[in-house]
């Protein structure tokens, strides 16, 4: 633990102790994870549970052909409801009846079935592709979690997410073990005064997973801008999770009036937002000091767009009306002939613009040079937010599998 602004001695009682047996054991566990070979890089997805209300399935995984693709699922999400983990959405994990076409097995649901919805055809999957993970990605709102993390409920707290979604207690009689291999936590962010109750809430993460089952997976999903992580200790951090899942998108967006790239790989010259980019916010969690072999950096399937958008520099950085909803990736392939598309020289990042309407998003050629970036520094994989954003035939996701298959092919 690094404490350049605060003394060990001034410490309340409970973090010196909970983070002195947080660092003894992080400090084993780090010392046996890095006596093990690296892995090649990973390629991890997001599963929207709300998909279904745009009929995409965990079923299209198969028939998209996603899974040939995919080493990890994150599910999002699980929920957390007065200091418990709860199933965030029950008709979509639990009681959704899926009929014939869009289950996973060709079999429809039916009403007196003890699970259906998502989680019964993430079983199914499970059966078909067990060597690929399937994680529950933790999501609530920040004030949840820091009251969850509080240091009288970060025990139970926990303990009911271990409950709940690795002993598959999901609901009155509805109990199946072994569905999720591990949990990601999502606290969008912690702030200044929840950071030591941060690293003592995965450090209790760490124990109780690691007593349950060996093997599960602990994961983290952190900020693009310094400010949500710099006034963390990382490095301590980095010993308990197996995975840091930086959110490497929303560096421009429709909070603002002037448009920008969605996630560059590097600044442009004309960006006003300098040091806004990627490359930029790996190497300030590298400097913070987590693994490269823990980092995955995140690859938006998502486009913003601009109306009204002033002409000049063929609409980026300019002026305009922003639209406040994300639009996924495969809608821009279908309107991409009704655009001029052109391409930062620096992070290869495309936009779309007709003198009037401005798109920015990723698309193979930018996500190949990121994968690239990523092979070089030794990252540990990419995440993407999320699945139902590429096109039906897997074409962004084709790109980051062909890129990282080959280069496991080619380590030794």
């Amino acid at each position: 633990m690094r404490a350049s602004n605060h003394s060990h001695k001034n410490w309340k009682p409970w973090v010196r102790i909970a983070l002195a047996t947080a660092l003894l054991f992080g400090g084993v566990l780090s010392a046996a994870r890095d006596s093990v070979a690296p892995e090649p890089p990973i390629v991890v997805g997001y599963f929207p549970a709300w998909g279904i209300h745009k009929r995409f399935f965990v079923k299209n995984l198969i028939s998209e052909g996603a899974m040939r693709m995919l080493d990890q699922i994150n599910y999002s999400q699980g929920h957390i409801k007065d200091n418990e983990c709860t199933i965030a959405d029950a008709n979509a994990d639990l009681d959704y009846l899926f009929s014939p076409e869009d289950s996973v097995n060709g079999t429809a649901d039916f009403a007196e079935m003890p699970l259906k919805g998502n989680f019964h055809q993430l079983q199914e999957l499970k059966r078909l592709y067990p060597q690929v993970k399937i994680v529950i990605s933790l999501e609530g709102n920040p004030d949840s979690f820091a009251e969850a993390a509080q240091p009288g409920n970060v025990f139970a707290f926990v303990a009911s997410c271990v409950q709940t979604f690795i002993e598959g207690k999901f609901a009155d009689g509805v109990e199946v073990p072994g569905l999720f291999d591990g949990i990601d936590i999502d606290w969008e962010y912690p702030r200044d005064v929840d950071k030591y109750n941060f690293l003592a809430l995965l450090a209790e993460f760490r124990r109780q997973l690691d007593a349950a089952r060996p093997g599960l997976l602990l994961s983290v999903a952190m900020g693009d801008f310094g400010a949500s992580y710099q006034h963390l200790d990382m490095e301590t951090v980095a010993l308990y999770v197996d995975q840091v899942g930086v959110m490497n998108y929303d560096y421009s967006g429709p909070w603002s009036e002037r448009t920008g790239l969605v996630a560059p790989l590097y600044s442009s010259p004309g960006d006003p937002e300098k040091s806004s980019d990627v490359d930029h916010t790996i190497r300030g969690y590298e400097k913070a000091g987590v693994p490269d072999s823990k980092i995955l950096m995140g690859l938006p399937f998502y486009a913003y767009s601009w109306s009204n958008v002033w002409p000049a520099n063929h609409g980026l950085f300019q002026l305009g009306r922003p639209s406040h909803t994300d639009i996924p990736y495969s809608y821009i392939s279908s309107i991409r002939s009704e655009f001029t598309e052109y391409r930062d020289p620096d992070s290869l990042a495309p936009w779309l613009f007709d003198g009037l309407t401005f798109w920015t998003y990723d698309d193979e050629i930018s996500i190949g040079a990121k994968l690239e970036y990523a092979k070089d520094q030794g990252l540990g994989g990419v995440m993407i937010w999320e699945l139902s954003g590429d096109t039906s035939d897997g074409k962004l996701l084709r790109t980051i599998s062909e890129q990282f298959r080959n280069q496991k092919r080619a380590t030794p």
